[in-house]
């Protein structure tokens, strides 16, 4: 289990498409290294592994901005056979939940080449 707080700091405008486009991409921040945490992995470990993004799920349950801090509780219930599941919820400072995200990612050790 992991909690990030996420926020923006230049996207102050009232259109809610942008707010959304930009959730996106912080939708996706630390999904991996979550997937890690059940092997005991440190930072360091990271660049001994490859990994990437296999799929990626979005649910917006209300309305939301990314200039306000959003509380990023994300689970990693499975990571076995170099993939790892996460899942995780969005919360408003004031507790509301506003989000919903879910990844499959692969991760492998790196195998050198040559």
């Amino acid at each position: 289990l992991r909690h990030t707080w996420v926020r923006t700091s230049r996207h102050r405008t009232d259109d809610a498409r942008v707010h959304e486009a930009v959730f996106g991409y912080l939708s996706d921040l630390d999904f991996m290294s979550t997937s890690m945490l059940p092997h005991g992995t440190s930072p360091a470990d990271h660049q001994r592994i490859q990994g990437t993004s296999l799929d990626h799920s979005l649910w917006l349950h209300r309305p939301f901005r990314v200039d306000e801090w959003l509380l990023f509780r994300k689970e990693s219930p499975k990571a076995v056979g170099a993939r790892g599941f996460v899942r995780g919820d969005f919360f408003t400072a004031e507790g509301v939940m506003v989000a919903s995200a879910a990844q499959e990612c692969l991760i492998r050790p790196r195998v050198a080449l040559g």
